[in-house]
């Protein structure tokens, strides 16, 4: 792998508008992927990893989860955002961020641009919406 990889849910209209923030406003060599779209064999990742937090597969292999891999991806990033990333790896910062972004991945259907689907796991929304994330008929 030459490129660190940076995996997100793309189902999750929240977790979408994120990665589109840092694709628009934070300078990184990393492929921001939606995990939907990602080779996650390749990368070493499973459906379940996925669909508990983000995901951060490095150049060198290294991986990290959840604040974990968005410090990565912010250290990979510009000089601004770098020391964004080391703040969030501070031993007190990094014990509060995990409680903070459970939270938040818990409510990530109640926040500014989450939907009713981003509170589904994986199997329930393709239930619902089908592969393409569009309502099924039912038939």
């Amino acid at each position: 792998m030459e490129t660190s990889t940076f995996v997100y849910d793309g189902d999750c209209a929240f977790c979408t508008s994120c990665a589109e923030f840092i694709e628009r406003r934070i300078p990184t060599a990393a492929r921001v992927v939606p995990w939907q779209f990602a080779d996650l064999e390749a990368l070493g990742l499973t459906v379940a990893e996925c669909e508990e937090a983000v995901q951060w597969v490095g150049a060198d292999g290294s991986r990290a989860a959840g604040p974990d891999a968005i410090a990565k991806l912010l250290a990979a990033s510009g000089p601004l955002w770098r020391i964004a990333g080391a703040g969030l790896r501070i031993p007190p910062v990094r014990v509060a961020a995990w409680p903070l972004y459970r939270w938040v991945a818990r409510n990530r259907h109640r926040l500014p641009g989450g939907t009713a689907a981003c509170s589904l796991p994986q199997e329930a929304r393709e239930r619902l919406y089908g592969p393409t994330g569009r309502p099924t008929t039912g038939a």
